[in-house]
């Protein structure tokens, strides 16, 4: 048996705490120095002792509950971070961590056992050294203070059950510790979607064949669609990505409806048009063109809409590091916001990292496959998954060469397995900011940016010398022989040969026109080697892009205010397009001639006012796009497909064609009057008789419900669900507000940004609904009106700003207090120790590299010497060396030759400075025991 003694020591000053500067740009140094630690000293204080915290940090909190957090080191400041994210997020950083790692049997029981194993199958298995080395330097190091922050606060939830989350009481269970590596290892949660579409193209080619593929997707650039040799469509089942998308779904409760399904063809479709409406929009605005006269960056990610928040706004500062934005809060650093130099803002890019291989197995053996003419073994693990309230179950893992087998059909000889991006070191979702967070200039952010591994990304940037840029990033896997748009045998034929170099991805920087925009429309440039790189073939609709684009080349300057109204800006292009066809077009149902002459009249503009609007979605989502595929296709393809693509659909109706039949145009338009009339049946039912009273915003609105709010009681709910608000815009407006079928907000930008480069303190944010996770905290739901009315409020940055807008102060200090001369700190209180002969413990301490210094601990009836390289319980005992795991942080074990039964102990400490001067200091009090030490 091996036990724990740690205890801290460090040769640091102790001064109470003053105001932080710490920023490595001198205009922010300035500014600190102006701004008094009297102008904060009357604010709301709380402290926290942390064990782990090396000096002491702190937070100041301002009025729209963004924490500046303030440290005099990285490591600290990391820690600090982490212990904030799970001050005020712990339940959904827990949460996120069970889901991730397969361990929600854990603590919700049987039901969660097959995905559990799902999420297990996607983990990252490979080389953690070669993993933490690929997001640069410093990365382990700073997410280790980042896992040890949320474990320190977790140790707060044990000494003071008040600051447990209720989430936790509601279920039953308590918070687990993080291990640095739950960071990285966790792959599913990245926004890869292409196997789904990829499966979907071929279900539809076997069920329905090329025209109906045509009507479902449109490849971008134009490329032809070609059915791998050997491939048999046949042999592909259609829930063959039930345990892929089981992998990655969110965690249900009572609402088991919701979850993801793909079972068939039809239900894969709908799931394909949901993840298309998970995208973003940002643009740079160069200097010449902004009203400030200097860059203007502005993003708006989108992504589902909930409660609690899924992105977590910050400030980190600390020597070296000035930076703020908001990221994931179980994620250490700032995935989009800037720092003292530069500026950068994120959307998702076209990137195919994805591959469905499909295997023939061995009759005889269901877990061989037939691999370049010889039957390969799968390599099996097999996982013991913990449940709730009765015997763990073992599932059976099995992994092919390419990756996760996620199906197995043994009648037929068959199994199917994922090759992904995600399984390569560096790809863990966003972790990679780590490094470009702290760019200071284009050249430091393009290496950084070519590092960068998963989720694809279209990331802008501008920096203070009036610099803008544009920099897509992500891992691109080299097809020689095929172009990813379909699953391949996995008989050795077709193999990934590494991935594309970065600097072959296409780039922007400074260009003529005065600015740079991107929202996951194809944009790679007219004359990109597409077919040679094949970086993909799938891209989101074009209409928030083209908006965007009308809108910049139609002004002359642009600044803040301008990009705040069109991040909300709710013009709809396809509404505009169609609008368009209705003139001319008259009806024998008079009825229907009302709607059209409201629709002509109509400015396209889906305001939470408009009754146009209200038709124009009901018409167009339910009815329209529908009524087209259903002329083109038989019922069964037409049922299966859905909606189509919307280009497509948009294209045959401005210029109908023989698809339509002998008389194209009078089709269209009989389509037009014919699916009209439905929807306006339908918007009746929904919102009364009257159209002049109809209001878009009456049906479609944010309302979000907490994951566990019909497991509480109404008077909790009306406390953690928020809203319901009326919302303008669809999944095609640049502000976007997707929908499902009932017209509730699903997605959309929960944060948005607006950045004056170099003029830090007038950019603007806001996140939705608030900064915090609990239900009680007055930053639970704050900015939920300000978001949905496209406000926002001041993302500030000086330290002075800072100051005059903090409304609360969050002190952080080591556990122990360090004297003023030599800084020992106090043995806690604990057991007393009792120690076996042979038994061994582990001293910990710290203290400053450039000073010597000798240790020992003295036990009653024991000598006990130490030297600077040593320590030892007598002349004759084992010597143990003292190791510096890192600057200024030292390890060493002791191990007892006799019995040690002792009430206390005590520590004598011999520091000498560098010119030779010598101090003592001689702490006494009973030493901590563990029993986690390991040799």
């Amino acid at each position: 048996m091996r036990k724990f003694l740690s205890f801290m020591l460090a040769s640091v000053l102790f001064i109470t705490l003053p105001p932080f500067h710490t920023s490595a740009d001198q205009t922010a140094k300035n500014q600190s120095k102006e701004s008094p630690h009297a102008t904060i000293s009357d604010k709301p204080t709380q402290t926290f002792k942390l064990d782990g915290l090396k000096e002491p940090a702190e937070i100041l909190v301002d009025n729209w509950g963004v924490p500046h957090i303030y440290a005099k080191s990285q490591k600290d400041v990391y820690f600090a971070q982490g212990f904030n994210a799970a001050r005020e997020r712990l339940w959904q950083i827990d949460l996120w961590r069970l889901r991730g790692l397969g361990k929600l049997s854990e603590v919700l029981g049987p039901e969660y056992v097959d995905q559990d194993r799902a999420a297990r199958l996607f983990l990252y298995r490979g080389d953690m050294d070669k993993e933490w080395e690929a997001y640069g330097k410093d990365t382990q190091k700073n997410a280790t203070a980042f896992v040890k922050g949320i474990n320190a606060y977790v140790e707060k939830t044990k000494e003071n059950p008040d600051l447990l989350p209720q989430e936790f009481q509601t279920l039953g269970y308590e918070p687990s510790k993080w291990k640095p590596k739950d960071v990285a290892v966790i792959r599913s949660n990245g926004l890869i979607k292409s196997l789904n579409s990829e499966v979907a193209r071929a279900l539809t080619l076997k069920e329905h064949g090329k025209k109906a593929e045509n009507m479902r997707k449109q490849l971008e650039p134009s490329h032809k669609i070609k059915v791998p040799k050997g491939l048999n469509l046949e042999d592909i089942p259609e829930d063959v990505l039930d345990v892929y998308n089981k992998a990655k779904e969110s965690v249900y409760f009572d609402k088991m409806d919701n979850k993801i399904k793909t079972e068939s063809l039809k239900e894969l479709n709908e799931q394909v048009n949901d993840e298309s409406g998970l995208g973003s929009n940002n643009w740079v605005i160069g200097p010449e063109k902004s009203k400030t006269g200097r860059p203007i960056l502005a993003n708006d990610p989108h992504r589902s809409v909930t409660v609690p928040s899924l992105r977590y706004m910050a400030h980190l500062s600390a020597p070296g590091m000035d930076v703020i934005g908001a990221g994931e809060p179980a994620l250490p650093g700032i995935s989009i916001g800037h720092n003292q130099d530069i500026a950068f803002g994120l959307t998702i890019f076209g990137h195919d990292q994805e591959d469905l291989y499909v295997y023939k197995t061995n009759p005889n053996n269901p877990s061989e496959y037939l691999y370049k003419g010889k039957w390969e073994t799968m390599k099996s693990d097999t996982e013991k998954i913990r449940v709730k309230g009765q015997k763990a179950e073992k599932r059976k893992l099995e992994f092919t060469r390419h990756g996760p087998v996620i199906y197995k059909d043994e009648k037929n000889n068959r199994a199917f397995a994922v090759k992904s991006a995600w399984f390569e070191p560096g790809t863990a979702p966003y972790l990679g900011s780590m490094s470009y967070m702290n760019a200071k200039n284009w050249d430091e952010f393009k290496e950084a940016m070519n590092k960068w591994g998963s989720p694809s990304e279209n990331q802008i940037y501008a920096d203070t010398k009036g610099n803008i840029g544009w920099k897509p990033g992500g891992l691109t896997p080299k097809r020689k022989n095929w172009d990813g748009v379909m699953p391949v045998p996995g008989d050795g034929k077709y193999e990934w040969d590494g991935f594309l170099n970065q600097d072959k991805l296409p780039n922007e920087y400074n260009p003529k026109r005065g600015w740079i925009a991107t929202a996951n429309q194809m944009n790679l440039p007219d004359d990109y080697p597409y077919e040679k790189y094949q970086i993909g073939f799938e891209w989101t609709a074009p209409f928030r892009y083209q908006r965007i684009e009308e809108v910049l080349n139609n002004t002359d300057t642009f600044g803040i205010k301008d990009s705040q109204r069109l991040q909300n800006d709710f013009v709809s292009l396809p509404a505009r397009r169609i609008t368009n066809l209705l003139k001319g077009i008259k009806s024998k149902d008079q009825k229907v001639n009302e709607a059209l002459k409201l629709l002509r009249d109509w400015d396209n503009n889906l305001t939470t006012n408009s009754s146009a609007g209200a038709l124009f979605e009901v018409w167009y989502q339910k009815y329209l796009q529908k009524a087209v595929v259903a002329s083109v296709l038989p019922e069964k393809a037409a049922n299966d497909i859905g909606n189509g693509d919307p280009v497509v659909v948009l294209n045959l109706l401005e210029k109908p064609d023989q698809r339509f039949g002998k008389h194209p145009k009078k089709t269209r338009d009989k389509i037009l009057l014919r699916s009209l009339k439905d929807a306006i049946g339908q918007t009746e039912s929904l919102l009364g008789p009257d159209m002049a009273q109809w209001k878009w915003g009456d049906l479609h609105v944010a309302y979000l419900e907490h994951p566990l709010s019909d497991l509480t009681d109404q008077e909790k709910q009306k406390k953690m669900n928020v809203g319901p608000i009326p919302r303008g815009g669809s999944s095609y407006t640049v502000g976007a507000t997707s929908f499902d079928k009932e017209f509730k907000q699903t997605s959309g930008a929960s944060y948005r940004q607006v950045i004056d480069v170099g003029n830090w303190d007038n950019s603007v944010a806001i996140n939705t609904p608030g900064q915090s996770g609990d239900p009680n905290s007055k930053h639970y739901d704050d900015l939920f009106s300000k978001w949905a009315e496209g406000k926002t409020f001041p993302l500030l940055f000086s330290r002075k700003a800072v100051e005059e807008a903090t409304e609360k102060r969050i002190e952080l200090v080591p556990e122990k207090d360090d004297s003023k001369d030599l800084a020992i700190k106090d043995l806690k209180p604990t057991q007393n120790i009792s120690l076996n002969a042979g038994e061994t413990v582990k001293i910990e301490f710290d203290s400053k590299p450039e000073l010597n210094a000798t240790f020992a601990i003295r036990i009653p009836l024991t000598n006990t010497l130490g030297s600077t390289n040593t320590i030892k319980e007598s002349s004759n005992a084992t010597e143990l060396p003292l190791m510096e795991t890192e600057p200024g942080h030292y390890v060493g074990y002791w191990t007892a030759i006799s019995n040690v039964n002792t009430k206390g102990a005590e520590i004598e400490v011999k520091v000498a400075d560098q010119n030779g001067n010598e101090k003592r200091k001689t702490a006494k009090g009973k030493l901590e025991i563990g029993d986690n030490c390991s040799k």
